[in-house]
């Protein structure tokens, strides 16, 4: 794993999650922080490895560092309050983000006024505000898009599978009760298009019982019922040719970036991974009709596939790396 570290440069991230469940990790060792019983260097775990710093959970490890926070609005945020106070205290440059930046999820947080309230504190209390998304820009009132890194000059996280062994659709999303993630749609388009599906589901007996009712082809399905660890989700995504979304949530966008590190081409999803390194095949401005023909193309012209992977990898390399996240956080908490 490459990080800023390793070019010479000074600038290390904690990212502090107060009171979350995910434990302390230490991302300064590169190549050796690689290991399967850690949390992969994804999401706001990436910005903290990708210029070698720190995910803590504990604020007072934060103080000790000495060095930029990231701080994550979580919960009812008191616990983010009551750390950006010591924070400021100890005049650490602190910038804040949600933890869960769906629109839906942000929605869902400051739904309750007095949480709004708090958030509303926070945010002009804080340094600055930085998003993974650049739709979550608008409830902070100021503040910098940065998307989340993903390790795509790291040969250790590169699950591409000869294209010989690829085959048939993987369905990116599973959550039926969230109806921005438009998870049904997504069913019904890759099951018309006459290849084998995985979809992860715990309740296969539900799913199979509504694709059916709908008159759904059932032969292709495979549900896989339980949860993977990251590198064998991954391991399983890469044995399909294409993957497949119709989610219309504003995330960040990890499917996309599951999909980069897979070397698959990704339809669907408006997340800002899904924008940046699928800009051909996206779910922004495109109708579910268009997102099946361009599955069907992809599924059957090989010269559209790898210019699709190639385009998306080029993207990634541009504004999705390490590297180049590393530079733009440096240079964010700089202006602080």
């Amino acid at each position: 794993m490459t990080t800023t570290n390793d070019a010479g440069r000074a600038f290390r991230l904690t990212v502090l999650n107060p009171g979350g469940r995910d434990r302390a990790q230490d991302f300064s060792l590169g190549e050796q922080q690689l290991d399967e019983r850690e949390h992969a260097p994804l999401n706001f775990h990436g910005y903290a490895a990708c210029t070698g710093g720190t995910f803590e959970r504990d604020v007072t490890r934060a103080l000790a560092a000495r060095r930029p926070v990231l701080l994550l609005l979580r919960g009812d945020f008191k616990e983010t309050q009551r750390a950006l106070m010591r924070l400021k205290e100890a005049k650490l440059p602190v910038a804040i983000s949600f933890k869960e930046t769906g629109l839906h999820q942000i929605a869902r947080q400051l739904a309750d006024p007095k949480r709004a309230e708090r958030f509303r504190m926070v945010a002009q209390m804080a340094d600055g505000c930085l998003s993974a998304t650049p739709e979550a820009l608008a409830f902070y009132g100021q503040g910098e898009f940065i998307p989340t890194p993903y390790p795509i000059s790291n040969r250790r996280w590169d699950f591409s599978r000869p294209a010989g062994e690829r085959r048939g659709i993987f369905v990116g999303t599973r959550e039926w009760g969230t109806p921005s993630r438009h998870h049904l749609a997504a069913l019904v388009i890759a099951a018309g298009l006459g290849e084998p599906m995985t979809v992860f589901d715990e309740e296969p007996r539900r799913c199979r019982r509504l694709l059916g009712a709908l008159g759904v082809p059932l032969d292709a399905l495979r549900i896989l019922e339980k949860r993977l660890p990251y590198r064998d989700y991954l391991a399983e995504m890469a044995r399909h040719r294409i993957v497949l979304q119709a989610d219309k949530s504003g995330v960040p966008g990890q499917v996309a970036g599951d999909a980069l590190l897979c070397r698959l081409p990704c339809v669907g999803g408006d997340g800002a991974i899904e924008r940046i390194a699928f800009p051909t095949t996206c779910g922004c401005g495109r109708s579910l009709g268009e997102l099946a023909d361009l599955a069907a193309r992809l599924l059957r012209e090989t010269d559209f596939y790898e210019e699709i992977v190639a385009q998306s990898q080029r993207l990634a390399r541009e504004r999705l790396s390490f590297e180049v996240v590393a530079r733009q956080l440096e240079d964010f908490f700089a202006k602080l």
